[in-house]
């Protein structure tokens, strides 16, 4: 959430000539909100990689213990982390598209 909300802020501006050159409230809030999906997504992928070589490596390592992933599991994993994208996002990306262009505009 706060990465998004950072992202928000520092885009003012370009929030504001978007929406003055015509683009809707639902078409800030849509590009605000992939953007948070898509992040968490992404992190989602990349935080099952690793899992899957930390127990690849552990499995290399060990005989006493085999670590073992359960197709179900990643699936869920990708799941929720896409979720949270979602919920978290959904903030920053209302407050983005609420912004008054003519503010927006005038903030530094």
């Amino acid at each position: 959430m706060n990465i998004m909300l950072v992202s928000v802020t520092e885009r003012t501006k370009e929030i504001g000539i978007r929406m003055a050159i015509g683009a809707k409230e639902k078409n800030i809030l849509q590009q605000f909100l992939l953007e948070a999906v898509l992040i968490c997504f992404i992190g989602g992928i990349v935080g099952i990689v690793l899992s899957l070589l930390i127990g690849w490596g552990f499995n290399s390592i060990s005989k006493s213990f085999s670590m073992i992933f359960s197709g179900f599991s990643i699936v869920m994993a990708v799941l929720f982390s896409t979720l949270v994208g979602v919920i978290f996002g959904y903030m920053p990306a209302k407050n983005a598209a609420k912004l008054d262009p003519i503010e927006a505009l005038s903030r530094e």
